[in-house]
């Protein structure tokens, strides 16, 4: 009888301690989703006047968890970076990163984030193919998902997800969001062709 109790009562302590570690984990783990911001002009700040020279354009767009989406045109060409103001996010390597055919990004920016804290930001990107003009002769474009990692370190491209040659583009960048973005050293480390490689990645990795 005593060793019977003794069994029950180890028994009832194990299933206590396992409860208590259930109870915490879940109140320790953070679920990983992505909330959506706008980058259009309507609903960003433009920052001085649009050059007459080049038609150039500086703007900056509320993002989230405190942070800002610089916006920068120039020559058809455009950068995307993130901080917390203008001065931040214009020296972040993001913001020294160009592709060196016309392209531009579209308006809509998913922040994939830890419980309230995003990690990365995903943007898809249309990236002008000269070698493929429509019927008024102008570049077609190719349309590329770019994965962008977030402080704490720097903002800079982690991954690149062609969105043509890639059904599943939209899960691929997230996943690369996931397993790359928070471990990524800019200017280190090699940004990451994910899943099949197609032309929008071929012409934004041109040099």
């Amino acid at each position: 009888m005593h060793q019977s109790l003794m069994m029950t009562r180890i028994t009832t302590t194990c299933l206590a301690v396992l409860l208590m570690c259930t109870v915490l984990g879940g109140a320790n783990a953070q679920s990983v989703g992505s909330t959506y911001t706008s980058t259009a002009p309507k609903d960003c700040r433009q920052l001085g006047k649009p050059s007459e020279l080049d038609g150039s354009t500086t703007r900056m767009c509320p993002g989230k968890d405190g942070l800002m989406v610089l916006i920068a045109e120039d020559d058809l060409r455009e950068i995307v970076s993130v901080g917390r103001n203008r001065k931040e996010a214009a020296e972040e390597p993001a913001a020294k990163t160009w592709f060196a055919p016309f392209n531009s990004s579209e308006t809509t920016v998913e922040w994939h984030a830890a419980g309230q804290k995003p990690f990365a930001i995903i943007q898809r990107w249309h990236i002008a193919d000269g070698s493929d003009p429509d019927k008024q002769g102008r570049p077609n474009t190719k349309a590329m998902l770019v994965v962008t990692r977030l402080p704490p370190g720097p903002v800079c491209h982690v991954a690149y997800v062609d969105a043509i040659a890639n059904p599943n583009a939209n899960e691929l960048a997230r996943k690369a969001a996931d397993d790359f973005a928070r471990g990524f050293t800019c200017g280190k480390d090699e940004v990451k062709v994910i899943g099949t490689r197609g032309r929008a990645v071929e012409l934004a990795t041109m040099r």
